[in-house]
């Protein structure tokens, strides 16, 4: 139905991620390649900072791959930013050939997906794949200014100042993509912007339930199921819509965004944001992928596909859910 299945295994041979000074206190601190000692990161506006994230991301992945910008075919590359800005001129300073992508937080299993599907399929040798977000960026572009200091409500999330990328190759070591399920966009229309769980648990459902029919897998196929950032709400919801279908989640199912934070962090509903999966996968995954802890991953990152215009219009949230299949050796 909706997934693809690749017979050369395109393999993540190089992975780095950076976070911001709030970030780095959560508990995957210690995973990060780079913690910000302020969200500035030393530029004059949020904006560049977010930039010189993504740049950086590339960069360290890169190195970690062992490779050159002459080296890699296509950058596959989004961010939360109108005009997905972050990415196109990050393209743009490393001057390799770019697909500018746009799945809100899907970004990375959606960049992931593509990558390895061109890669598999003999257009291209090595492809990266980059995307984040920054608290300060998205909140003024989406919510309100940074100075007016609103009260957030209990279903918020906070957006994670932070990037990650990923080097796919047929050469080399490295956690296999091995599958890709593309999602549907799904509307169960929800119009609350304080509310992203909500707005993304029913097409994470829905990508889950066409995954494990397409496979014939069961959720205990895999050492990890992951969502990207549904927070605690929205990973209730879709347990409950899991449920419905007859499907239950066991003690191997976890979400980016509600494990982020801690609870003294006072983040709500926890994290949201490109930046969640994208650097949860690119350090605590991968590391304890090449460690052995994990041999088996299902990720699936949500995404909110949502405008300024359209909420201030009343439109409702539509969501958009992508998962990719991660292994390590072996076939």
């Amino acid at each position: 139905m909706q997934t693809i299945e690749f017979k050369n295994r395109p393999k993540i041979i190089g992975n780095y991620a950076i976070a911001g000074p709030k970030e780095g206190k959560g508990p995957f601190g210690q995973y990060f390649d780079y913690v910000m000692q302020n969200d500035s990161f030393g530029e004059k506006t949020y904006e560049l900072a977010e930039r010189k994230m993504f740049e950086q991301a590339v960069t360290g992945a890169l190195q970690s791959a062992g490779l050159k910008s002459a080296d890699i075919n296509l950058m596959l590359a989004g961010d939360l930013l109108n005009q997905i800005i972050s990415s196109s001129f990050t393209a743009r300073a490393f001057n390799m050939p770019y697909l500018g992508l746009f799945g809100a937080c899907s970004t990375m299993a959606e960049s992931l997906a593509t990558g390895a599907t061109l890669i598999d399929g003999g257009y291209f040798n090595n492809v990266v794949c980059v995307t984040g977000s920054h608290f300060s960026t998205a909140e003024r572009q989406f919510r309100f200014p940074l100075e007016l200091g609103n009260q957030r409500v209990p279903t918020s999330q906070w957006t994670v100042t932070a990037a990650g990328a990923s080097v796919l190759s047929m050469e080399g070591e490295g956690p296999q993509v091995c599958m890709a399920t593309y999602g549907r966009v799904i509307d169960y229309g929800v119009v609350d912007v304080n509310n992203m769980g909500a707005a993304m648990a029913p097409s994470a459902a829905d990508t889950i339930i066409t995954h494990l029919a397409d496979t014939g897998r069961k959720p205990s196929y895999y050492d990890l199921i992951v969502t990207g950032d549904l927070g605690k709400l929205g990973a209730e919801i879709l347990i409950d819509l899991l449920e419905e279908k007859g499907i239950r989640l066991g003690l191997n199912y976890s979400d980016c965004g509600h494990c982020y934070y801690t609870r003294e962090q006072d983040t709500m509903c926890g994290a949201s944001g490109c930046g969640v999966s994208a650097s949860i996968l690119n350090s605590y995954i991968i590391r304890k992928m090449k460690k052995g802890e994990y041999k088996k991953v299902l990720l699936v990152a949500t995404g909110a596909l949502m405008s300024t215009t359209a909420s201030q219009q009343g439109e409702s949230i539509p969501g958009v859910s992508h998962a990719v299949v991660l292994e390590m050796g072996g076939k």
